[in-house]
């Protein structure tokens, strides 16, 4: 009988080096579109962010379209925990402070460095036709699962008129203030605004 032919050896550590290093472009591309924009966001200098060769970040993304329309996946998937993490530590339901919590946590989700990051995608998608039907298909996922956690967290009913239109309209505000922090830091004026919100939505909503 001959001999059985050897088994071969686990893939484990070399498909996590690989996942490791696909992860690092990723954040480093998402890095440099908020810092550089499109236009200064080549694959040399994600792979330089990333600390790796040029090389090695084509042998996972072939061409620049490819490492950013990754990204784009990438970012949406981080907004999108980041929308559920929103629920998390809140007060009980009917607690004074609950409302303008949730308001403050809806509000960071707009401007912190991943929508930075996500804008400076839109504008890339304005002019790239391989990125602009991914961004925009993304982005409605990422709006509608945003509208349903707000719904739920407040706990409001879109059954009355206009309650929708209230939460939505929230989220809106939250994106303007957003692109107002892109060229200032806007933060007391920021917090001023989520006060009022928060009372203005706990006069509509209760």
């Amino acid at each position: 009988m001959g001999a059985l032919t050897p088994a071969r050896g686990p893939k484990g550590p070399q498909q996590e080096r690989s996942r490791a290093t696909r992860l690092k472009l990723l954040e480093a591309a998402v890095s440099c579109l908020a810092e550089h924009g499109w236009s200064g966001s080549t694959v040399s200098v994600v792979a330089e962010r990333a600390g790796v060769s040029r090389g090695a970040a084509q042998h996972h993304f072939r061409t620049r379209e490819d490492l950013f329309t990754a990204a784009v996946e990438h970012v949406a998937e981080k907004r999108r925990n980041a929308v559920k993490a929103v629920a998390h530590n809140l007060p009980p339901a009917g607690s004074v402070a609950r409302t303008w919590i949730i308001v403050e946590e809806l509000v960071g989700l707009y401007t912190g460095p991943l929508f930075r990051a996500a804008l400076h995608l839109w504008v890339a998608a304005s002019d790239e036709e391989q990125l602009r039907e991914r961004v925009t298909a993304l982005e409605a996922k990422v709006g509608r699962e945003a509208h349903r956690t707000a719904v739920t967290l407040l706990d409001a009913d879109e059954s009355v008129p206009g309650v929708r239109e209230t939460v939505q309209g929230l989220l809106d505000m939250a994106r303007g203030l957003g692109l107002a922090n892109l060229l200032t830091d806007d933060s007391s004026r920021r917090d001023r605004v989520v006060e009022q919100w928060a009372r203005l939505l706990d006069e509509a909503l209760r």
